[in-house]
């Protein structure tokens, strides 16, 4: 399926460098923001005691927030949990408090007024935490892992070493844009990631195949061409496909509330820079590491002067 078609190949490899001096950058600063501010980690990675309550009608969400901050639960998160009358309480580890945390918040949800009822109360130690922390690092790695051995085995290792190149680049990025606000890190986010990495994966696949499918069929072309037509011939698709994806995404973030707001941040972020990267990261970094259309066509045989097809000499 085609909105429309470019005729005329647009040449992206003819500004791969400069391109590739853009993406080197922006990574460099993502990897100087992890290293200097970290992540700002959620109760699923650090601790802490999870509140869900329930009142007879609509929760007023930031007087609570407000409360709660005056009362000295700083850093607490409060959402909408399936109804407006439901409300989820996150509040992190208090040196000392952590017995007390649930009838402290209970006392300063009575002082607003409409008295709610506590349905659930959760605690959430640091090493719990700590568990998660790593098997999601766990994850990510497999993740990599089986990336690189999909791409080497289908199309060969230099479009492998180009496209995990291009993807942990859409990862770092990501790490970066929420080390530098220091929006909060959660598993809904770390999902996120996950799934920016799978859909980043994807895209550069389609490239490739086509990048191999013109390989085979077109003989005068070089390689910087080649790639360019793979390229120009797929960005119909590209923006049928991401631009349907980020329609999604960004009801999610307008209409999703609190609890989905970062997890829609890391997809806007992760599809926007998974477009760039698989087309102007992966794709260059294929070019230079030299791929050629002698790798995916064999060189016919030569048949020695007398022999017939079947070896027989004449």
């Amino acid at each position: 399926m085609e909105f429309f078609r470019i005729k005329k190949d647009i040449p992206f490899m003819r500004h791969a460098l400069v391109f590739n001096i853009i993406s080197l950058a922006t990574f460099v600063l993502a990897v100087f923001f992890l290293a200097t501010k970290g992540l700002h980690l959620s109760i699923e990675f650090t601790g802490g005691t999870l509140i869900e309550v329930s009142y007879q009608q609509s929760a007023d969400l930031d007087k609570i927030r407000k409360k709660l901050e005056a009362d000295g639960f700083t850093d607490t998160q409060v959402i909408n949990f399936g109804s407006s009358r439901d409300v989820l309480i996150r509040v992190p580890i208090k040196a000392g408090e952590t017995a007390k945390v649930s009838e402290n918040v209970k006392a300063s949800l009575d002082a607003i007024g409409d008295t709610p009822e506590i349905k659930r109360v959760e605690f959430v130690g640091p090493q719990v935490g700590k568990e998660l922390a790593e098997d999601g690092a766990l994850a990510l790695l497999l993740v990599i892992i089986g990336i690189v051995i999909y791409l080497a085995f289908r199309f060969e290792w230099r479009f492998a070493i180009s496209a995990i190149i291009a993807n942990l680049h859409d990862v770092i990025i990501i790490l970066g844009f929420f080390a530098f606000f220091q929006w909060e890190f959660s598993l809904p986010v770390l999902a996120a990631v996950l799934a920016v990495l799978g859909y980043s994966v994807n895209e550069s696949v389609v490239v490739f195949d086509r990048v191999r499918e013109t390989f085979k069929k077109q003989r005068g072309m070089t390689t910087p061409e080649i790639i360019d037509h793979a390229i120009t011939r797929t960005i119909s698709r590209t923006i049928i496909t991401h631009g349907s994806t980020q329609m999604m995404v960004v009801s999610m973030l307008i209409f999703g509330g609190p609890a989905l707001h970062y997890f829609a941040v890391a997809l806007t972020i992760g599809i926007l820079f998974g477009i760039y990267s698989s087309v102007l990261v992966a794709s260059p970094l294929l070019m230079w590491l030299g791929v050629s259309r002698e790798h995916f066509v064999k060189a016919k045989k030569e048949k020695a002067e007398g022999v017939t097809e079947d070896g027989a000499c004449v």
